[in-house]
């Protein structure tokens, strides 16, 4: 299950026919339980039936952008209070004259010091001032905060004085502790650079009481309701956890909800019998793109949420305001669209839920790129009349034409989401033409073929239950869990017997985690990449390890530094065989496989209703008379030249008259840009 801004997707896998099915209900922003159980109710009869069930949430990310997170207060070692607000002089906009550095999470006033310090060994040098702790705690509870962030110099290399205040904090906190959340640095992110570190403690502590209450309740309410088994989790790695261990470790949960897509892209990038594709989610609020390179989901150990670095592994995202609720508006006499959304209430005009101003999807309505009749799945029916209006006042107010604005309104918006894979592709060094489309969300079908023609891509693939691809994606994932560990050391005085060592401690705590998680020890693997650099250098890549054991192997420096440098080469296009390395960080990740999903072959289902019939659609200021098929009545093989749309439950493929649609084995639709001949 993928709970959206706008809409709560969910798909349920038959373990007994091999059968998917997916359904759509509108999210509920005052009770999410809502529209969780109205969504399920379409999927399953009753959720003691469920054997296996996960879901995303963008509960803690909302928080953030929203700034309606907790008060927070920090501790941090005697001297280093500045740390968090002076954060790094660099600047990712350098020609942004309007630039600003975000508003600290956490005022400067709310951040206190605690004496005791360890040097970068480890080893003690001041023990820790335990009346500064109880200090911090009695300032807690006096003032009304929410969260204490605990980030103490070294931490990562010895917790003991993280692990002691967070103790005392506890112990002061008393009966209130439950209501409290306490994060400690180590704990977070066990790594070195103290910023980055302190950011990702207080991101934790700022969005923790929130996705806790959420989770608590959450599964408070399927308990009611007859679920027998645990609810898991999505991580913004693109593993799993249970519910129990996210509400210790929030953080993880931030980009729960659209990396499903992610991982659904990786999965059916492997069916295509693609190495690289495009990954492209389009709901009602937002508009997400990530990449699937040589086979995997594109994950970093670092990245940035809302302009605040965090530290632990989560998949390369860029989101935009981009969805089919954005709102179109005059500034300055010129159209604009986006970022505001109409969300789920009151949602776009043409929803008849009280919306005047029109949207994207008000614009489709007028260019007649939707069945008003049967719109997710039949379960809503659209005002076309009021898209009309919304989009006829703003046209008024621009001196347009109607269809005239709301094909404007589409291209400003297929603008702008190009240029969001732009920058996680051509300014990567990426070239967007070499890679496949891949697109999903309940409005990415209806754009995809317009955004691919932009940045000179020739395939759009549109999996199956693409508004509910995320979720789909969720069903196919692993129990993940990441260790980090530093081992910074030149490649000249590499001891390969202690990194083999620190490897192996790593490999056993992590497949103890997978136990803890219920994983049997027959679906357990562990992976291991060390993280190197030319010496001098500030940035770092993962290089993949054959085993633990490796390091302790003969040669292991020269075999490491080769896989070092073709990493650089193919990462940044040149290297330096003959230049040194450094060691920097070890990373484990463990691994637990679910049972996998055996979907019986896809076949076109004779016993939907069949639909097919024309409709006037306009394309590039054109009416065309176009044809309007239902999706399960498609066979495998059978093709479609365009113009088409093509209807679904949870989302509808918009294919344009120079444009052909082919369907695959595995009924995804491969739509080939300007190929009708």
């Amino acid at each position: 299950m993928d709970i959206g801004g706008t809409f709560t997707d969910v798909v349920a896998y038959d373990e007994h026919s091999g059968t998917y099915f997916a359904a759509k209900a509108p999210t509920t922003p005052g009770d999410l339980a809502e529209g969780v159980f109205a969504s399920l109710g379409r999927a399953v009869d009753s959720p003691g039936d469920i054997s296996f069930f996960v879901h995303g949430t963008t509960q803690g990310l909302n928080a953030l952008l929203e700034r309606k997170g907790a008060r927070v207060l920090l501790l941090t070692s005697a001297g280093m209070r500045d740390v968090y607000h002076i954060a790094r002089g660099n600047r990712d906009r350098m020609f942004d004259l309007h630039y600003r550095k975000p508003k600290p999470l956490v005022e400067r006033c709310d951040t206190m010091e605690a004496s005791g310090r360890f040097d970068w060994r480890g080893t003690e040098l001041e023990p820790l001032d335990e009346d500064a702790v109880r200090a911090a705690a009695r300032r807690a509870k006096d003032e009304g905060f929410d969260a204490v962030a605990v980030s103490f110099l070294f931490s990562y290399v010895n917790p003991d004085h993280e692990l002691l205040a967070g103790k005392i904090l506890e112990q002061e906190l008393g009966e209130d502790g439950e209501d409290f959340v306490v994060v400690l640095s180590h704990q977070v992110a066990g790594e070195w650079r103290e910023y980055e570190r302190t950011s990702s403690a207080v991101l934790e502590a700022y969005t923790g009481p929130v996705v806790r209450r959420y989770l608590g309740r959450i599964e408070g309410r399927f308990a009611e309701h007859g679920l027998t088994v645990p609810v898991q989790v999505m991580q913004s790695s693109g593993g799993i956890v249970n519910a129990s261990y996210a509400r210790r470790h929030p953080l993880q949960t931030l980009l729960s909800g659209p990396v499903g897509g992610t991982m659904g892209g990786a999965a059916a990038a492997g069916l295509l019998g693609r190495r690289n594709a495009i990954c492209v989610d389009m709901g009602g609020t937002s508009f997400d793109v990530s990449l699937v390179l040589e086979g995997r989901p594109d994950v970093s150990n670092e990245g940035s949420a809302d302009g605040f670095p965090v530290l632990m592994p989560l998949v390369n995202l860029q989101t935009i305001g981009a969805g089919g609720g954005s709102l179109a508006y005059a500034e300055a006499g010129g159209l604009r669209v986006g970022p505001e959304s109409a969300g789920a209430v009151p949602g776009p005009a043409c929803y008849g839920r009280g919306g005047t101003q029109a949207t994207v999807t008000d614009a489709n309505a007028v260019l007649g790129r939707v069945d008003p009749d049967w719109f997710a799945g039949g379960h809503m029916t659209l005002d076309v009349a009021a898209a009309q209006r919304a989009v006829a006042d703003l046209a008024d107010e621009l001196g347009l034409e109607p269809v005239e604005l709301a094909s404007g309104i589409c291209d400003v918006a297929n603008a702008k989401m190009a240029q969001a894979i732009r920058t996680l592709t051509v300014e990567h060094g990426l070239e967007p033409s070499e890679f496949v489309l891949l697109a999903f969300g309940g409005a990415g079908p209806m754009h995809a073929v317009e955004i691919a023609r932009e940045l000179g891509i020739g395939e759009v693939v549109v999996p199956r239950f693409p508004g509910a691809f995320s979720a789909w994606g969720m069903l196919g994932t692993e129990v993940r869990r990441d260790l980090t560990r530093q081992f910074f050391t030149p490649g000249a005085d590499l001891d390969g017997e202690a990194m083999a060592r620190a490897l192996a401690d790593l490999e056993d705590e992590s497949l103890a985690a997978l136990t803890e998680q219920g994983v049997p020890a027959e679906r357990q693997r562990v992976e291991h990449v060390v993280e190197m650099r030319y010496e001098g250098q500030d940035y770092t890549l993962a290089v993949p390890l054959l085993a633990a054991a490796e390091p302790a192997g003969e040669d292991f420096l020269a075999t490491a530094a080769e896989r070092f440098a073709a990493l650089h080469e193919r990462r940044y296009g040149h290297a330096t065989p003959e230049a040194p390395v450094e060691f920097v960080t070890l990373r484990s990740t463990a691994l637990g496989a679910l049972p996998e999903a055996a979907p019986v072959a896809y076949a076109a289902d004779e016993a939907a209703s069949d639909t097919v019939r024309q409709r006037p659609v306009v394309f590039g200021g054109r009416s065309y008379d176009t044809t309007v098929l239902r999706r399960e009545r498609l066979a495998p093989g059978q093709r479609v030249d365009g113009p088409a749309v093509i209807v679904e439950a949870t989302s509808t493929t918009v294919v344009p008259p120079d444009s052909s649609v082919t369907v695959d084995e595995n009924g995804f639709l491969v739509i080939k840009v300007g190929a009708t001949a």
